[in-house]
């Protein structure tokens, strides 16, 4: 079979026909004052062209740019996102810094006699047995925390230490049943006893006689009578008084000062003469948590 293009003039002669047309068109551009116009003109009836034969360049690029900038959106966005999640978990805690700082302002800020020194101390479990309102706290003896030492917190008295470790101590919260404390009425000194009642939201007053001058929202604070607990704490405010002839005495019903069921920060008071060396006088502050 003959190939097509094996057909017509050799090669060698059809060099030679490219060769003089090329040499009449370079004559015929140099000699031909219009041909500049024919070649502008031919150029305009081509460029349609050139622009269709670029058409699938500039897709190719377009889309190329579009995925790009598509993909570097995604990785920003998730860039932020991860910015954002990071920030928010800094937030949340600063959130619980301040808190905490605010709490332990309070605390230090909280009234202390003038013979009494103070130390701070943190919460670190609470009794399970529902029968039995007790927490352990973070100093022991070599704090040189004692039993019998009182207990507060920046609203009121908590308890008191019952039993001494080495580095923790538990303390017995005034809400317990086998807990009581003397008080007195700040309005008229009238002297009582309040007991636990089973609940961290009250406290009872024992063998209130009928005509004791009591009236709801009367505050109680500690009397000092038996050694335990200073004088002039806030113990709790009377809720109710129900006076039922009936019976021998009247009942009482008392809120608690001190915020039971929500402790974190407590203080520990000393008499000046016992106090450790490490113990806040009633007159220091704490800055940052240090002297």
């Amino acid at each position: 079979m003959n190939e097509v293009f094996a057909r017509g003039p050799s090669l060698f002669t059809r060099l030679l026909i490219v060769i003089a047309l090329s040499s009449v068109a370079m004559v015929v551009d140099t000699k031909v004052e219009n041909i500049s116009s024919l070649r502008t003109y031919l150029t305009s009836l081509v460029s349609p062209l050139q622009y269709i034969a670029d058409l699938p360049g500039e897709a190719l690029d377009w889309s190329a740019s579009r995925f790009t900038s598509r993909q570097a959106l995604l990785e920003e966005n998730a860039k932020l996102t991860s910015q954002m999640t990071l920030m928010n978990e800094k937030l949340q805690r600063f959130v619980v810094l301040q808190q905490e700082n605010e709490n332990l302002r309070s605390l230090l800020d909280t009234p202390v006699r003038s013979d009494m020194h103070r130390m701070i101390a943190e919460l670190m479990a609470v009794d399970n047995n529902p029968y039995s309102h007790q927490i352990v706290i973070n100093k022991g003896a070599i704090h040189d925390v004692f039993e019998g030492q009182s207990v507060l917190d920046d609203t009121g008295i908590v308890g008191q230490i019952v039993e001494v470790g080495t580095t923790n101590s538990r303390v017995l919260l005034i809400s317990d049943i086998t807990h009581a404390i003397p008080v007195r009425v700040n309005r008229n000194n009238v002297r009582l006893v309040a007991s636990g009642d089973g609940s961290l939201s009250e406290l009872r007053l024992e063998h209130v006689a009928h005509s004791a001058d009591l009236i709801e929202g009367d505050m109680l604070v500690s009397s000092g009578l038996g050694k335990v607990f200073p004088e002039g704490y806030p113990v709790g405010f009377i809720k109710t008084i129900v006076r039922d002839e009936s019976k021998p005495f009247a009942t009482v019903k008392i809120t608690p000062s001190a915020q039971l069921d929500r402790l974190k920060y407590l203080l520990l008071l000393w008499p000046a003469e016992i106090a450790p060396e490490d113990a806040l006088a009633p007159n220091e502050v704490f800055d940052n948590g240090e002297k």
